[in-house]
């Protein structure tokens, strides 16, 4: 049996894009060990049907994180037999490449974003500077590459003149309705709730905004659930705008405990702001989790999301990011009922086409000429 070693820079406990490369690699035949990092705020790991393993580092954030990260993966990988190397994201993509080379096995790419021009860096110029240098170097060497959605695979092709191929994050279709394995308690006083959702809530997302037209929305409760950079900022501003009554937060959870709190939402918010090539050509993976759950949803119109939710009328777009502009559309979707069924009746028309097992296809694809 051929080994694959997956690697990845998270705890690797929510992040489902990679689960379903492991399934897919395993299905495939391949004796998969998918490398990560533990956080001192780590999940336990769920059961998988592949080996994990979570490196403890010193650091755990910051330019010494990345090294060290960077250093015990080229490590790792090294003193690690593989017949193939699976790279998430451009921060694990140049001990994967290195070790490719000295090794002389292949390496397959997935770039999960334009991580490049995330807003972490765009004003970091020497940060920025460092990972660019690190992709223009690797980049138009790599055979096997795949990322998110045709907008991203557009710039790269352009920028490298590489064929890139596109594997959405979209969901497995549920084997069964979703339900509960246990009672979730009682989230809204009886009101719709609105949802927002995500392993990283952070700046330019749209959530500030959202947190502040809580204030204008009525007979509606927000409820986030998640992680990200300001998430501590949107409770400090709900405190300070008297909205406890109005929010509840939540943190992250393994998917299968959040789908069930997502399946309790009456709309599902995606509101990243178009400030930065990486969120304007951005397709969210709470999207396609909405849709699947039979959730509306409510957007911001980015050139990937607009063209799901247009395609598969499954919700409506802001026309701003001012609060009482995403109040007013807020309210207008939750105080009619029949536009919320007309969305909820194509929601699931759409996951007959918007599922995993449509969408592995190409990654398969890539792959099986590996085994």
């Amino acid at each position: 049996m051929k080994k694959a070693i997956v690697s990845v820079i998270n705890d690797l406990v929510t992040d489902q894009r990679v689960k379903k490369t492991c399934d897919t690699l395993t299905e495939l035949g391949f004796d998969v060990l998918c490398v990560g990092r533990i956080k001192h705020d780590s999940m336990t790991l769920p059961v998988r049907n592949y080996q994990m393993h979570r490196m403890k580092l010193l650091f755990e954030k910051g330019p010494l994180f990345y090294a060290e990260y960077n250093i015990r993966l080229f490590l790792f990988l090294i003193w690690h037999k593989a017949d193939l190397l699976f790279s998430n994201d451009l921060d694990t993509l140049l001990p994967n490449f290195l070790v490719s080379k000295i090794k002389q096995i292949p390496v397959v790419y997935d770039s999960h974003e334009y991580f490049t021009e995330t807003p972490e860096l765009v004003h970091r110029k020497f940060v920025q500077y460092t990972w660019k240098t690190i992709e223009q170097w690797i980049f138009p060497r790599l055979k096997d590459v795949i990322t998110v959605n045709d907008s991203i695979a557009g710039l790269f092709q352009q920028k490298y003149g590489i064929r890139v191929n596109v594997v959405r994050n979209i969901p497995a279709k549920p084997e069964q309705d979703i339900s509960l394995n246990e009672p979730l308690p009682e989230i809204g006083g009886g009101f719709p709730v609105i949802l927002l959702q995500g392993a990283g809530i952070n700046i330019q997302r749209g959530a500030e905004e959202l947190v502040e037209a809580m204030q204008f929305v009525n007979e509606a409760h927000l409820l986030i659930i998640g992680g990200g950079d300001v998430i501590d900022e949107l409770k400090r501003q709900a405190i300070h705008l008297n909205l406890e009554r109005k929010i509840t937060f939540l943190p992250k959870m393994p998917f299968e405990k959040l789908r069930q709190y997502t399946a309790m939402a009456s709309i599902g918010l995606t509101l990243d702001k178009d400030t930065n090539i990486n969120y304007r050509f951005s397709l969210p993976n709470k999207l396609f989790d909405y849709i699947h759950a039979g959730v509306p949803v409510l957007a911001s119109p980015l050139v990937e999301v607009k063209k799901i939710i247009e395609t598969y009328q499954v919700g409506e777009t802001i026309e701003s990011h001012e609060p009482r502009a995403i109040a007013q559309k807020i309210g207008s979707m939750i105080s009619d009922q029949a536009r919320l069924t007309f969305y909820r009746k194509n929601c699931k028309k759409a996951t007959e086409l918007l599922n995993w097992e449509n969408e592995k296809k190409v990654l398969v694809e890539v792959l099986k000429k590996y085994v």
